[in-house]
């Protein structure tokens, strides 16, 4: 859906720009050398933009280093503070996340609003269940899609007291209903840009799922320009589940995806195995577009996954290697991988 763009540091967000990736760092920001560390491995695996919690003004001075090492955008994550925000743009942040309506006064608000004005950052509002104002949820009775939704937008009009509309918003639950149905209603009401997530998702597994559901069926819809999966893990692996996410959507078709069958009785070798071993063969691949097949069955595979650029179909110690749906060879299983490898290298659409 047609948001308005900001710019993250040299990273555009909303407006057609595409779905951009985001994690946090979860070292103390105080120790810029750890800190650097991290984002350089979230960078690695495919991050766009790193926030980093600011607790106080030793962490805020940290972000100085952090700022002109990092090799991408770094936002100042602020809670009431709002001399650690003045101080976090002083040191050369490219976006705040901060609630205006939690640091006070109106003079405070717009010492913000000018200090980040002054160097061109936008402000992400992140509203959540806990944070929901008190008269807000006295309204609606618990944090419900349309209290997370009014209390981003009250949050906004504060910034726009003083002409400053260079916001990004984000209405996070734990429920996925919803996280979805807040977002819905947000894309409705405003066309500032949205920053996707679920919140306390949980660990690697139940979190990556829930992320899958609420990002994904958010991202199927139109809705959301960049996000950020939430997980009880390494950051690192909340990069991995985002381009996940994206590829699995039809946002990201860089790369190989890999589509392999569930197996059953017909399946005569080992698929799984296989399945995940051509899925770690081609997880490095970059700068092709290209989808591949893993089918169990010799004499159904080629023609259920005809819509692969490539595949592979085994049974009984033999495979057959695929294009298009046409076979092209036949191989021994136990060459079945290193043969479709070989043909993935040298495809050309």
């Amino acid at each position: 859906m047609k948001t308005k763009q900001i710019k993250v540091g040299n990273v555009l967000i909303g407006g057609g720009a595409s779905i951009v990736i985001q994690s946090m760092t979860n070292t103390d920001t105080r120790d810029a050398k750890a800190t650097l560390k991290q984002i350089n491995e979230l960078y690695d695996a495919g991050c766009q933009i790193a926030r980093c919690a600011v607790p106080d003004m030793t962490a805020a001075h940290a972000l100085g280093e952090i700022c002109e090492k990092s090799p991408i955008p770094v936002v100042a994550d602020i809670h009431f503070d709002y001399r650690l925000a003045l101080e976090s743009i002083a040191a050369g942040v490219q976006k705040v996340r901060i609630n205006p309506g939690n640091i006070g006064s109106d003079d405070r608000v717009k010492a913000v609003v000018d200090a980040a004005r002054a160097k061109n950052i936008p402000i992400r509002i992140g509203v959540n269940s806990g944070s929901v104002e008190k008269e807000i949820l006295a309204k609606y009775g618990s944090p419900t899609p349309d209290a997370l939704v009014e209390s981003a937008l009250y949050h906004a009009s504060l910034l726009e007291k003083f002409d400053f509309t260079d916001i990004c918003l984000s209405m996070k639950s734990s429920s996925v209903p919803y996280t979805m149905k807040a977002y819905q209603l947000a894309s409705e009401k405003t066309e500032y840009p949205l920053h996707l997530g679920v919140t306390e998702a949980g660990t690697e597994y139940m979190g990556t799922i829930k992320s899958a559901a609420g990002i994904g069926g958010l991202l199927a819809l139109g809705i959301g320009d960049t996000i950020r999966v939430s997980l009880t893990d390494d950051p690192v692996k909340e990069i991995y589940a985002a381009k996940a996410i994206l590829k699995a959507v039809g946002l990201n078709e860089d790369g190989v995806q890999v589509v392999s069958c569930p197996t059953c009785g017909r399946t005569r070798i080992d698929l799984i195995e296989i399945a995940k071993e051509v899925e770690q063969k081609v997880a490095g691949i970059k700068g092709k577009k290209l989808k591949v097949a893993v089918m169990g069955c010799a004499v159904n595979g080629p023609g259920e996954a005809r819509e692969a650029d490539l595949g592979i179909a085994g049974g009984d110690g033999v495979g057959l290697i695929f294009k298009k749906g046409e076979v092209i060879k036949k191989v021994p299983q136990a060459e079945l991988v290193n043969a479709l490898m070989d043909e993935i290298n040298k495809f050309k659409e």
